[in-house]
């Protein structure tokens, strides 16, 4: 799973900053003009707060389960959330948190 995660974690920068790039290319840098479009109807306002949501689940996870895993650092991941993205964020987490969970059963002495 580490495998999958870290690809995901490459592709949820990439793919998402091709389309923030095609924006800005197109547009200039109109963060006013990002913002109105992001909720310009209905079906694009679903997809915002879907992902707000989302975001929020995520961060409540994250410290949860990064602190009961002693992980460290976990507020960078709430950065990446907010200047990336959940795309990078969550897969990048769940990549870390195998790693703990591999240190850890490692660490268990064999019965």
């Amino acid at each position: 799973m580490k495998k999958f995660y870290l690809i995901i974690a490459i592709l949820g920068t990439i793919i998402p900053y091709v389309f923030l790039f095609q924006f800005f290319i197109q547009n200039g840098l109109d963060v006013g003009l990002f913002l109105q479009q992001s909720f310009a109807n209905p079906a694009a306002s679903m997809w915002v707060a879907d992902l707000l949501i989302s975001s929020l689940a995520f961060w409540g996870f994250l410290f949860s389960e990064g602190r009961r895993r002693g992980m460290s650092n976990l507020w960078l991941y709430v950065i990446l959330n907010l200047f990336v993205g959940l795309s990078l964020a969550l897969p990048l987490f769940l990549y870390f948190r195998e790693r703990a969970l591999d240190s850890t059963m490692a660490e268990r002495p064999v019965a």
